[in-house]
């Protein structure tokens, strides 16, 4: 078992970028070489702006490259609890920015000819527990009769053709739910922003940020270069001086697995409907094929906020474990792939974009991050260039998290609540 990345670890490694110092005036500078961050670059780039990506490590090394490969349309709430916290109007546009998001996805995977296996696959959400599939009806009613037609309730008996397992009671279908291969995703962006002007500086943290008459001073080891604005997309990876950012948004580990390869005829017993599925529970997983049909099995496992050897090892023990529950005949099938990303969390879950703290950012997906992202960059680089802002989220409050200031030591305990809300719930 390799602790890396599959996505990493099966797609091209960015060969291009800038190999000198971090110098010069650019007229944007975007923080973060993942889907946000690199999107927002072409963009800017497309448009004719001086552009520098200044990324930590390499291009697509966080949330955008430890992912489980979903590009799930609908939120993370239940409709109506998204009506109820934010307005019908903002809920239901949010909705339909999940929905934009995917097309801007394979929008961007036809203008540059990206090769990532995108796929127009559905998204299942499993009721783990009989009691589970009434909440699972009763969001479907609301969504299916005012925002998303394209949506279908399936049966304990209809999930036959869907999954090869009988842990699950009924499921709701998002019918225009995607995948792709993520790290080649990332590899193609990154690509695209380079071919059309911006300069991807890797290895380049951000250690200093001045605020000057003319914009900003950003200084990493590399060097210092001016920028007249900024874009910060770091989510989860955030570090430097931007705590403003790191007290909203909480680091939380995501654990992946991913097994050999199955045969034609394996694949086919274990995922029939070839779908993207994730399931009801409080710490729940979720699941797909792989372009070369491997099974890709995540989850919390363990609530924590560190992502290392030691820590994903432990995590794809449990997660194997999990794995055997749902699917039996994998009890002892080998695990090729095991890893861990962070996923940067909101204290209400929803996710954040605008202009703060005197950046402009996007960040907060909440664990929907891969479809999102993408969209949200090339929704704030339009708000930079003086377009149409079509931020599903703008000028809603963003409370700094009680007694969190970057480290969450309360994680354990938040997973020993939803543990316990999962064994009585």
């Amino acid at each position: 078992m390799q602790l890396k990345s599959y996505w990493h670890d099966t797609a091209p490694r960015f060969s291009g970028g800038a190999r000198g110092p971090v110098e010069g005036r650019y007229d944007v500078a975007v923080i973060g070489g993942g889907f946000t961050g690199l999107s927002a670059a072409r963009s800017l780039a497309k448009a004719g702006l001086s552009v520098a990506v200044l990324e930590e490590r390499h291009v697509g090394y966080g949330g955008s490259g430890r992912n489980g490969g979903h590009l799930n349309n609908g939120l993370a709430h239940s409709y109506p609890a998204a009506k109820e916290a934010l307005g019908a109007d903002r809920a239901k546009a949010l909705y339909r920015a999940f929905d934009d998001a995917i097309d801007t996805i394979e929008r961007i995977v036809a203008e540059e000819k990206i090769d990532c296996s995108f796929r127009r696959a559905g998204k299942l959400k499993l009721a783990s527990k009989p009691e589970h599939l009434s909440g699972i009806a009763k969001n479907f009613e609301a969504v299916h009769s005012e925002v998303d037609p394209e949506t279908a309730l399936l049966s304990k008996e209809d999930l036959r053709g869907e999954i090869g397992s009988d842990a699950f009671h009924g499921a709701m279908l998002f019918k225009k739910s995607a995948m792709m291969h993520m790290g080649r995703f990332v590899h193609g962006l990154a690509e695209a922003a380079d071919r059309h002007g911006a300069m991807i500086f890797e290895e380049a943290p951000v250690l200093d940020r001045t605020k000057t008459a003319s914009g900003h001073l950003l200084t990493t080891p590399r060097g210092t270069l001016a920028a007249e604005r900024v874009l910060l997309a770091t989510g989860a990876y955030t570090s430097g001086p931007f705590s403003y950012f790191r007290r909203r948004v909480i680091p939380v580990g995501s654990f992946i697995i991913a097994t050999r390869p199955l045969s034609p005829g394996e694949a086919e017993a274990v995922m029939p409907g070839n779908r993207t599925c994730v399931t009801s529970r409080n710490i729940g997983h979720y699941f797909r094929l792989s372009p070369d049909n491997r099974l890709i099995f995540g989850g919390r496992a363990r609530f924590s906020a560190v992502s290392d050897a030691t820590s994903d090892e432990k995590s794809g023990r449990i997660l194997r474990e999990n794995l055997a529950e749902i699917f039996p005949a994998f009890a002892d099938i080998d695990i090729d792939y095991c890893w861990g990303g962070l996923v940067g969390m909101t204290k209400d879950r929803f996710p954040r974009a605008g202009e703060a703290d005197g950046v402009y950012y996007a960040m907060g997906y909440s664990g929907h991050g891969a479809q999102l992202s993408t969209h949200l960059g090339t929704i704030m680089a339009d708000v930079i260039l003086g377009r149409d802002d079509r931020n599903p989220m703008k000028g809603v409050d963003w409370q700094a998290v009680p007694g969190h200031f970057g480290k969450p030591w309360f994680l354990p305990l938040v997973g020993l609540y939803y543990r316990a809300l999962d064994r009585i719930q």
